[in-house]
């Protein structure tokens, strides 16, 4: 007889695990989350907040969303990634970063009502976590995960009550392995894993500083420092993060993986400090220091039949592109309704494997991009004749050739400017992180090819309402003239039937169709004197259907499929696709 029993078991109160736990007990989902620290993050670690994340918190409720704003970073004050020789010192360049460039700012306003912002995980997660417990979610904290063991109802896991020393078990239908880059989850549901761990050595030093005189007039949140002897593992130079403008920071700085980790004392932090900043007098407040590795190694299976992995569980990557608290909430988006929906008996439990089927690649996308946007920092050290083997004295030589008059100099100043505007690839890459496309049993395209990328997908989001895709943000308004996001119209926990004039029958069908199902499916007919108004066109043009087509969208918001114009039978169709998504 199990000590504890609930529908889900979530082991980890990170970004993944708490977000699975506030979504779940918004669907109405019992549920139960552990940590086996006291507390939930002591340290900023994850910070770049992206808009397909800022949408789910959104549909978390406007509460979260708002609280996220008021606590992160603006975008404005995200700025322009900054090269220099120190803080204090020369600047060497510099590009616009995180959606301010002018052109990929009008990209992100037209692609979601949602603002990129810097959020550290300090601030993230403990808003995650108290949306979780404030709608049911029940959380223990000093309990640390040990073992599970399955069967054909579920499962049993075995944790230690690190406050009486005790081992106590927990009967749940699902268990949740958001247990970070170690996951003993992972490892005992044998899940197998590409690439390799530790293949660079790093560690954060959080201090505070008033440093407002060198970096006010040029708000970043990344400033990099190029100076021989400077080097973070795997990345090759120095870099001061901004945590909190202008007076907390974090100092990124590497070591040798193949030695033993360096023990970070208040002399050695300081020190590094001063160097990087540029002033031998400056006074910090050491706040902590650890270390950590830079991995590249991800899961090719991300369950175990009733046991799912999400998070640095699964994808174990270096903090490049900003994606790791961002995948892991969009991992819990994915996998929180569909657990929901089994539990609830409204779909089947091959729906399930769809997470598998629709996640997997991303980690591997996401692992492999952040490793390469590493490698991609190479051409500025190249210019700056900073190359691997090259003599520190020989290094400085060639950094201050570039001020010369001389044609060569002139050369390596394009090369420089170069090898900085190419790093948009890892700071701007708007389209890494919003073009996520599912394919598997719970998206019916019926045939529909997919449209192509016409521009980089690296760099630019490409609305479509193509099944698996996203469905596209455009504003529509209501009857009282204020606009509203498509989005909005969307998840919540529901499928989302949305039409236009000539499509009325749809809704009907939606009606009929749910309540054979035991579901619900929202219905939104959109055009002149209905509820919602498309004033603009632009729903029109985004909705790549005719007015009396239809699009499905699942609680995820991602398009589940589509119909161009309206068929003679749509109440059969449309129970069709439900019945197939659902593994009914």
């Amino acid at each position: 007889m199990a000590d504890i029993s609930t529908d889900v078991l979530i082991i980890g109160t990170g970004p993944a695990g708490s977000a699975t736990a506030a979504l779940l007990s918004s669907y109405g989902i019992e549920n139960m989350v552990v940590n086996r620290y006291r507390w939930l993050a002591n340290t900023p670690r994850a910070h770049i907040t992206n808009q397909r994340t800022m949408e789910v918190l959104r549909d978390l409720g406007t509460e979260v969303e708002t609280e996220a704003y008021m606590h992160a970073t603006h975008q404005d004050l995200m700025g322009e990634n900054v090269f220099c020789e120190s803080l204090a010192g020369e600047e060497i360049g510099r590009m616009k970063a995180w959606g301010n460039h002018p052109l990929s700012k009008a990209e992100h306003e037209m692609s979601s009502p949602c603002r990129m912002n810097d959020l550290p995980q300090t601030y993230m997660e403990p808003l995650l976590f108290k949306t979780a417990c404030s709608r049911g979610t029940q959380a223990r904290m000093s309990t640390e995960y040990l073992r599970h063991e399955q069967d054909a109802e579920g499962v049993t896991t075995i944790c230690l009550d690190r406050l009486t020393g005790k081992e106590l078990s927990i009967r749940s239908k699902y268990l949740v392995g958001a247990d970070g880059g170690k996951s003993l989850v992972a490892e005992h549901a044998g899940l197998p894993f590409e690439g390799q761990m530790a293949v660079g050595g790093s560690m954060n030093i959080l201090f505070r500083a008033d440093l407002s005189k060198y970096v006010a007039h040029r708000p970043s949140v990344l400033y990099w420092v190029m100076q021989p002897g400077a080097d973070v593992g795997g990345i090759g130079m120095g870099l001061v993060r901004m945590v909190r403008p202008w007076n907390e920071w974090l100092i990124v700085w590497g070591y040798d993986i193949n030695g033993p980790e360096p023990e970070v004392t208040e002399e050695f932090a300081t020190g590094v400090a001063r160097q990087l900043i540029g002033d031998p007098e400056l006074e910090i407040e050491l706040v902590s220091a650890n270390t950590w590795t830079v991995n590249n190694y991800y899961a090719t299976r991300i369950f175990e039949r009733r046991v799912f992995c999400m998070g640095d569980a699964i994808h174990r990557h270096p903090p490049s592109n900003g994606l790791g608290s961002n995948t892991s909430i969009q991992d819990a988006f994915n996998l929180a309704w569909k657990l929901a929906m089994v539990l609830k008996g409204q779909a089947g439990e091959r729906l399930l494997e769809s997470y598998d089927k629709e996640r997997t690649p991303i980690a591997k996308q996401i692992v492999t991009r952040a490793n390469q946007s590493i490698t991609e920092t190479g051409p500025i050290f190249e210019a700056l004749g900073m190359g691997e083997g090259v003599d520190p004295v020989q290094m400085q030589k060639n950094l201050e050739a570039r001020c010369d008059g001389s044609s060569a100099a002139e050369t390596q100043r394009d090369a420089i400017r170069r090898a900085i505007a190419f790093k948009k690839y890892e700071f701007d890459a708007h389209g890494v992180e919003m073009n996520q496309r599912y394919r598997s049993d719970a998206i019916v395209a019926d045939g529909q090819i997919e449209p192509a990328m016409e521009l980089d997908a690296d760099l630019h989001y490409q609305p479509t309402t193509w099944p698996g895709a996203r469905v596209p943000h455009a504003w529509v308004f209501d009857t009282n003239g204020m606009r509203v996001s498509s989005l909005d119209l969307c998840g919540k926990g529901h499928f989302t039937l949305i039409t236009g004039l000539g499509g009325e029958p749809w809704a009907r069908a939606a009606e009929v169709v749910g309540e054979s199902l035991g579901i619900t499916v929202q219905t939104h007919v959109i055009g002149p004197r209905q509820s919602y108004l498309d004033h603009s066109g632009d729903w029109a043009r985004a909705s790549e259907i005719s007015d009396s087509g239809c699009l499905v969208v699942r609680p995820d918001q991602h398009v589940a499929w589509r119909c161009m114009a309206l068929p003679t039978k749509p109440e059969e169709e449309l129970i069709r696709i439900l019945k197939q998504i659902l593994d009914r």
